[in-house]
This record gives C-alpha cells, structure tokens and sequence, in this order.
C-alpha cells in the first residue's frame, strides 16, 4: 500500500539539571561551588531522503523521542549532551500539527536539516550563581523540560503535471504510453489505488514529471471515496492535464464531467482550480464520422473561448499524443520554475496553553522578591531561548500579554526588585 500519510508522536529532550556541589579537597577547607552545568537535550530533526517515496516506515513507528541531557556534576563537570533524533522523509512531505491541522513545515525545497523541536537547555550548576554577596549558593537551575507534540506528516508529491479526471477515462493508458511508469490497468472503478509518477522525455532536453491522480469522483473535496487522499498530490502540479471520455462509452457526458471534477478541485483549494489546464479528449478513435466532428466541436466550442485547449486523443494508438504533450511542454516552462512550498501557518517554539494555569506571588522569606511559577510557566521557559533576541522578545511580551506585569504592580513590585521564574532571575524596571 502506498503509504501518504501518518500520524507520528515526537518529542525533544529534557535539558539535564544543574548540580549543586562544593569543592572538597585536602587542604582546602572552604573550596567554593563546583556544580557544572546539565547538558542540553537532544533534537528533533527532519532531513530529506531522496531515496524514499513513500511514509511507510510511519506507519509501523509512531513514536520518536530524542535523548536527555545529563545531570551536570562536581568539579565543574559539564553533563553529556542528549543525542539528536533524525526523521528521513520523502521530498514533498509537509508536517501539520495534528490538533489544529497548521502547517508547520514544508521539507519540498529544504536541502538541509530542519530542526522542528529543540531541546531543553541544561540547567546551570550553583557555580554559575556565585556573586560578590552570594559565595556558596546552594541552588541550582533545573533543565528546562522537553517539547512533544502529535504531529501529522502527509506526502504531496512533486510533479510538474498532474493528469486528473474520472475513474476508466484512460489515465493509466495513457500514463504507460508517454512515461517509463507501469501502472496496473483494469476496467474497474477505482483501479488506480495508487498515484503513479512518470517522467515524459521529449527529447533535447524537454521533458517533464507527471503524476496520474486516481480516479477522482464527485464529493471528493469533502472526503468521499478516496477523494482527499488523491487531491493533495496535485497541489504542487503546474499544469493539468484533464482527461475525458470522448466516446462516452459508460454512457457519460464529457462536459458533465469536466465540470464536476473542477467543482471538486475549486472546492478542495482555488488556487488549484485555476491553474493551466488542457482537455485531453481520450477515445476519440471510437468515435466515427458525424460524431467526431460533433463531440470535439463541442468541447472546443465551450472550452477554448476560455483559454483551455482541446486535445482529441487515442491513448491506446497514439494518436494526437505529441500535439498534446509539445503544447504541455511549453506551459510548463512558461510556469515559475520554484516548487510550490507551503508557508508554515504556526511555529512551534512559541505555542503556548491557554488553559495551563500560574500564579504571581511575593517571597514569604526574601525582601524585594517576586515568584511567577506555574506549568504554564514552566512550558514558555521550555519551550523558548531567552539566550536569543526573538526569544527574549517573545518572554517580554508574553508576561504582558498574560497579565503577569499588572499582577506583579498590583503585589507592590518596585524598580530593582527582583523577579524569580524556576531559577531565572531577573530586575524589574518600568
């Protein structure tokens, strides 16, 4: 079975905790603080395989959690880096949040590795807190804790043409003739499970991918038959190849049918509707005398004031086969060479839960101390670098937008006192 989709559970490391320990040593009776610092918990990473053309390896694995980082130790001892996690996915796979169905990343035109969750930052040792009025802190910062999240990983294929129409129209035939593809035929509904990509070799350096869509039928856009399944493969397509029936030798309208399938594709993604097409009129070598000419007349009639070619076609003998795929072949190159990539509709470093709760209190046993704590705290810190500007700036405006600074002014908060967050401490300034 041709594996497109998959629903995979993925999580970074715990960044390890700082240690608190002090210098023991012969002849050294006060030794100062040795607490080393936890090391940082491993990545998730996804990198492009060009070897892999299907999720399989997804469907039998769904869970990929990357390593720890180590506790830090005595003598200033750094602890051990958690070891990355790397998924390998096909080209054109996209990674959605499972939850909300977003976009978070599209690996069609990523040639390095993407890293989608980080891990922890390790906490520091208590040799990190020493100050000129603090000399044995007996504190240190626990590792920031793992990001995890469902995730859904669907293929879109990368094809240049897509070649759409209903089921028993000739795709596959047709598909064999031009390409170096080996679809399975057969006279039944349905028969192409499986989108097949073919390369067309024009020669001279012209030539394209086209991928043959399965048989798509109507309410495919909201989920009937395999409808959606099939869909997504052509939303990367810069060109559709439409194919119909001619002969309407199950009894269908060509024209009917035409304009079901684009209802389809209007309802599924507009964009996609309105990208170049042609209508390959399939079987035309069934049709004789007066009906030739009535049918192909009738197409044209209706579709070429609209900018859409007609092609009649025999997709067993040939015929009309090089008309149709020269004139393929220059839309092609007249289209924008970029892949179309799908732009991340959220970011994973700066998700937050609403509905996890904190509280803002003073000290009980310090002066001028302030402690904002909760789990909703404790997932921002894990989840955010306050190392880099973009995170730093994110921190500050969320504790604005949470209400925290108005919570801390109504506590009586002053300028220079000291606000506390799991061991991060920082100076409250207006």
């Amino acid at each position: 079975m041709f594996a497109d989709r998959a629903k995979i559970f993925i999580a970074s490391g715990k960044g390890g905790d700082g240690h608190v320990s002090f210098r023991r040593e012969l002849y050294v009776p006060d030794g100062g603080p040795d607490g080393g610092d936890g090391g940082n918990g491993g990545d998730v990473i996804f990198v492009v395989d060009p070897g892999l053309n299907t999720l399989t390896d997804f469907r039998h694995v769904r869970k990929y959690k990357a390593e720890d980082g180590e506790e830090g130790g005595k003598r200033n001892c750094h602890g051990a880096n958690g070891n990355d996690v790397v998924l390998k996915v096909p080209a054109g796979t996209v990674v959605k949040d499972f939850e909300t169905g977003k976009v978070i990343l599209d690996m069609s035109n990523k040639t390095e590795p993407v890293v989608l969750l980080k891990g922890g930052h390790g906490g520091k040792g208590n040799r990190q807190y020493v100050t000129s009025v603090m000399q044995a802190p007996k504190y240190a910062q626990p590792g920031q804790p793992a990001k995890e999240m469902w995730v859904t990983l669907e293929l879109k294929m990368i094809a240049d043409v897509g070649l759409v129409g209903f089921p028993n129209v000739g795709k596959s035939t047709f598909l064999s003739r031009v390409t170096n593809a080996k679809p399975k035929i057969a006279n039944y509904h349905f028969t192409t499970l499986n989108p097949n990509l073919g390369v067309v070799d024009l020669g001279d350096k012209n030539g394209f991918v086209i991928a043959d869509i399965p048989g798509i039928i109507e309410g495919a856009s909201q989920g009937v038959g395999l409808g959606i399944e099939f869909l997504r493969h052509i939303e990367r397509t810069k060109v559709l190849i439409h194919m119909v029936d001619a002969a309407s030798t199950e009894g269908r309208d060509p024209i009917v049918d035409i304009e079901a399938i684009n209802k389809e594709l209007l309802a599924y993604n507009e964009e996609l509707a309105n990208r170049p097409q042609v209508i390959a009129a399939n079987k035309c070598d069934a049709l004789y005398g007066d009906d030739y000419e009535t049918v192909i007349e009738m197409l044209k009639d209706e579709y070429e004031p609209k900018g859409i070619r007609v092609f009649p076609i025999s997709a067993v003998s040939g015929k009309g086969l090089d008309e149709l795929l020269w004139y393929v072949n220059q839309l092609v190159k007249e289209a924008p060479d970029d892949i179309i990539e799908f732009e991340s509709e959220m970011d994973v470093m700066y998700r937050d839960n609403p509905d996890l709760p904190f509280e803002v209190t003073k000290s009980p046993d310090e002066e001028g101390v302030f402690l904002v704590e909760g789990p909703r705290i404790e997932r921002m810190l894990g989840y955010t670098n306050l190392e880099s500007e973009k995170g730093f700036a994110f921190f500050q405006r969320f504790l604005k937008e949470n209400g925290i600074l108005d919570m801390l002014e109504k506590l009586g908060i002053n300028e220079g006192d000291t606000v506390r967050l799991y061991g991060l401490e920082f100076d409250y300034y207006k």
